[in-house]
């Protein structure tokens, strides 16, 4: 049920130094109710049509009349109720007044969230509409370049959307200055709190104008952002469509009993289902472990984690927007930026580290009033913890055993057989990972400076030179004998078979001398090094 609440922030925060007016009582919003009528600009309400959006969702029709009125605002509500709207579309129509650009280095609105994910979402959601009012909107991100950050902020920003870490290093350097910016919104301030943000944030709103404007919105209100709440939302109105626990009416929770041995085939089996769904696991390693084992049976699934690069992982995710990869395996953290509607199916691999990590699991699907089903894949000896976690959560998740093939695995997930076929290597693994110089596998690798094939190194490939000169050759696996050219600058080359297991070595000291080598623990020919000789 949706709680259409507005209060003081003595209700809602106890600290007697927040003072709001009393009169200010739970209010309900009224059904129908445009976006024309809570008073936005005409523009704004014509672009918001041409989306086929009309009707604002509860949290927006709550929220969005306060924000424009200028009040301070404590927005509680899940992910996916519609949030980046409530606090955008009031940020544009009061930025909209202006007559004048934006001063150089100056943004006049800040969009702080936790994850480079979340902010192009973030972006790409309110570009459309900052357009139709000409105001810009821009990014300033980790993992993308600075410089280019400093040439969009040098020509004037009217939204800036920052993760907490990359506007903290503008600031330092001085290509960011804040004493402008007259409205500022927080997205997903619990999921801040949680990656351990909160000092940067209230740094950086310190740097903000006290008299400013600030809207605050968080699926749970922990201690944490309770205080955050306290020291920067001074006045603030509440509006909750959520107490923080999960919605029932748009979500099934199922948790399934799998005998160890059997969750690999279930997994595939849901895996093959039709329609989007993510998985999440612990770690990057789980990831890559469950993508590798999901394709090696004919399932389009990728991994999305932290060790990734930033265009990786936002290549991965516009896969899995437009529908080449329908299945999703991601970390808590990397996955807290993912805001992609049509997910129908959240996973529970591994278990989420606490309550709020399942709600924000979960979160990922039923979006904007949708269905959606979180089922976690629970073991024997996790029925207990899973028991805590959904209680902790508000979520009353039945328990059924499942097996391979079983009915109930099809009717709750929609699970199939899967093709059984291997997929060559994901896209993203093509592409090697951040910081990942390991792995099985090869691919094209460019000379370091004049460009070469390199396979891998455990398993053979061509190597080309890497100091730019003309030389170099193909190079075998190290473990089991293969061709290496040279790789200095002598003119000899020569065939190496395996060290343990015998083969023709040449001179590597370019000189025209050597010979036959075996195996040294089981005897064979070996050449004299300087002279040539037969040695057992």
């Amino acid at each position: 049920m949706t709680n259409a609440v507005q209060m003081s922030s003595s209700e809602n925060i106890e600290d007697p130094t927040v003072n709001t007016p009393a009169a200010e009582e739970a209010v309900a919003t009224e059904p129908g109710i445009t976006f024309a009528e809570i008073g936005l600009p005409e523009q704004l309400v014509a672009a918001l049509a041409r989306n086929s959006i009309t009707v604002p969702s509860p949290i927006q029709a709550q929220s969005i009349p306060d924000a424009l009125a200028g009040t301070n605002v404590l927005g509680r509500a899940q992910t996916g109720s519609g949030k980046t709207l409530a606090f955008g579309l009031p940020m544009l129509t009061r930025l909209s007044r202006h007559e004048d650009r934006p001063a150089a280095k100056r943004p006049r609105a800040l969009v702080l969230v936790p994850t480079r994910e979340l902010a192009f979402q973030v972006v790409d959601s309110l570009n459309s509409y900052a357009g139709a009012l000409g105001l810009t909107v821009r990014p300033a991100v980790g993992g993308t370049p600075f410089a280019k950050q400093v040439d969009q902020l040098r020509r004037g920003v009217d939204v800036l959307v920052a993760t907490p870490g990359r506007l903290g290093d503008h600031l330092r350097q001085g290509t960011c200055i804040l004493d402008s910016v007259e409205i500022t919104a927080l997205d997903e301030a619990d999921q801040m709190a949680d990656m351990g943000f909160l000092p940067e944030v209230r740094s950086i709103l310190g740097e903000t104008p006290a008299d400013g404007q600030r809207l605050l919105f968080s699926a749970t209100l922990d201690r944490e952002v309770q205080s955050l709440v306290r020291q920067f939302l001074a006045n603030h109105v509440t509006h909750s469509t959520e107490d923080g626990r999960a919605s029932v009416d748009t979500m099934e929770h199922y948790v399934l009993l799998v005998d160890r041995g059997q969750k690999d085939s279930v997994l595939a089996e849901i895996g093959a289902r039709d329609g989007r769904t993510i998985m999440f696991a612990r770690t990057k390693l789980g990831c890559e472990g469950i993508t590798d084992r999901l394709r090696a049976v004919g399932i389009a699934a990728e991994s999305l984690h932290g060790g990734k690069a930033q265009n990786q992982r936002t290549r991965v995710l516009e896969r899995f927007k437009n529908g080449r990869t329908p299945v999703l395996v991601a970390t808590d953290v990397a996955a807290r930026g993912i805001h992609v509607d049509g997910i129908d199916l959240v996973v529970h691999v591994d278990p989420p580290a606490d309550h709020k990590d399942y709600l924000h699991r979960a979160g990922r699907t039923a979006r904007a009033g949708e269905k959606g089903t979180v089922v976690a894949i629970v073991l024997p000896n996790q029925k207990r913890q899973f028991k805590r976690l959904t209680g902790m959560a508000g979520v009353n998740a039945a328990a059924v055993a499942v097996t391979p093939g079983s009915a109930e695995l099809a009717r709750i997930t929609g699970a199939k057989k899967p093709t059984g076929e291997p997929l060559r290597e994901s896209s993203s693994r093509g592409e090697r990972s951040f910081g990942d110089r390991g792995g099985s596998r090869g691919g094209y690798q460019g000379n370091r400076s004049s460009g070469g094939y390199q396979g891998n190194r455990s398993s053979g490939g061509y190597q080309g030179n890497r100091d730019g000169e003309s030389r170099g050759g193909y190079q075998g696996d190290r473990s089991s004998g293969g061709y290496q050219g040279n790789r200095d600058s002598r003119p000899s080359t020569g065939y190496q078979g395996n060290r343990s297991s015998g083969g023709y070595q040449g001179s590597r000291d370019g000189e025209s001398r050597g010979g036959y080598q075996g195996n040294r623990s089981s005897g064979g020919y070996q050449g004299d090094r300087s002279s040539g000789g037969y040695q057992g």
